[in-house]
């Protein structure tokens, strides 16, 4: 992957924590109830963000 191409990727994934993830009540609801592991688990096995957050890394790692 090129340089540029990687960088864009990084600072789209970068833009989207901080528009989506940066202060979510849902994270902070469910770190409170359930902990952080459960917390964790809802964001990368049911929040779109954290969805597509997880195709960026796919296409990081290629």
């Amino acid at each position: 992957m090129k340089d540029q191409a990687r960088k864009e990727l990084l600072s789209q994934v970068e833009n989207m924590i901080n528009h989506y993830c940066a202060g979510c009540f849902l994270h902070q609801y469910l770190k409170k109830e359930g902990g952080r592991r459960a917390a964790h688990r809802f964001c990368i096995s049911q929040c779109t963000v954290g969805e597509k957050l997880q195709e960026y890394g796919k296409k990081l790692t290629n």
